[in-house]
């Protein structure tokens, strides 16, 4: 009987369980967008996952989102990121970059350059910035001919993070990020081959996933959504309809998984599932809401269709999380004021659970 726990292949890899790490922005980079000890240790104290997917990694210095957060497109990073990757691995633990574009949701004071986007239209809310927050900013809208750049840098960092010892790539199309503002249909307002129509509206992410494949191997390539979300202001008209497009026109690729977060009703949700002939990865809770995602919440979605299930929160106080849901041990709160503050406190401090003498 498929459990939580039963082993599940992945590309070339067997996962032992079907426990994913979720990608999670914990802003502990090093200065130029450097992995760290630090992030090796974190990282490798959760490898017991079936699989872990980093926060996310920007594929350029445009597309860095924000500060504190590191890279995947110098020399220099890939060398930084080694250790983490080896740390992984020698703990016997499987590990995906995330990468992230951040379009529209950037700030000049943290990467020196103009956000861009595909319209010249400001995110919802302020962004993080060196300083503190600050409101989002008027983005450049791309030029038709910049666009296919843009969905290259998926692809070249995808290939820097095989080099850096990933074993494979999760595109974060998710959140409100760029490719998310593509699919939209009030980020995206462009009356060129990139918008307007849901097939147009699709063209960005399946462009940069296939480039993706093309660049690491489909096996080695992921896609992370929100359908229906709303961060940073998106909104997508037809959100079914719109899935279900992206969905036809990613199947044939062959990719390693899609990874839904529960952003849309149930119903919109598990038709997804049935539109999608490969691994599914579900997140069964909003990002940065106060539910954190159990036990009950995985069976139910396995129950639902979905082959693994992400974990975000609880993996930040629990890195024994999976043993934790195995033996039904208590599920340790996590301490909100230390997501982003930098430092060890609240990002290696949280012990295994304690078995009492």
């Amino acid at each position: 009987m498929m459990t939580l726990f039963t082993s599940y292949p992945l590309g070339g890899l067997t996962l032992p369980n079907r426990v994913v790490m979720a990608p999670m922005s914990r802003v502990r980079a090093a200065a130029g967008g450097l992995a760290t000890p630090s992030m090796a240790t974190y990282y490798a104290q959760r490898s017991t996952a079936g699989l872990i997917v980093s926060e996310g990694v920007q594929p350029s210095v445009v597309g860095q989102s924000n500060p504190g957060t590191p890279g995947l497109h110098t020399d220099e990073q890939v060398a930084a990121w080694r250790p983490v990757t080896a740390a992984v691995h020698a703990n016997g633990g499987r590990i995906f970059a995330q990468i992230m574009h951040g379009g529209r949701v950037s700030h000049p004071d943290t990467t020196g350059l103009q956000p861009v986007g595909p319209s010249a239209v400001p995110a919802v809310g302020d962004v993080f910035t060196p300083t503190g927050p600050q409101p989002a900013p008027m983005p450049r809208a791309l030029e038709t001919a910049e666009v296919p750049e843009h969905a290259l840098s998926y692809a070249r960092a995808a290939s820097r993070a095989v080099d850096a010892g990933f074993d494979g790539v999760e595109l974060h199309g998710a959140n409100g990020y760029l490719i998310s503002q593509f699919l939209s249909s009030n980020a995206n307002v462009r009356a060129d081959r990139y918008g307007g129509s849901i097939a147009n509206r699709i063209r960005f992410a399946v462009e940069a996933v296939t480039a993706t494949v093309e660049a690491v191997g489909a096996s080695r390539t992921g896609i992370r959504l929100s359908p229906g979300g709303t961060f940073w202001g998106v909104e997508e008209s037809d959100v079914s309809a719109l899935y279900a497009a992206l969905l036809t026109e990613l199947a044939p690729l062959g990719l390693a998984y899609v990874h839904l977060e529960a952003t849309a009703d149930e119903e919109v949700l598990v038709a997804l599932r049935r539109a999608w002939p490969g691994t599914l990865v579900v997140n069964p809770v909003l990002p940065m809401g106060p539910k954190q995602t159990g036990r009950d919440d995985a069976d139910r979605w396995l129950g639902l269709g979905a082959d693994l299930i992400s974990f975000g929160r609880a993996f930040i106080a629990n890195p024994d999380l999976v043993e934790r849901l195995r033996s039904g041990l208590p599920i340790a709160p996590v301490d909100e004021a230390t997501y982003f503050q930098g430092g060890d406190a609240g990002y290696l401090t949280y012990p295994a659970y304690q078995y009492a003498a």
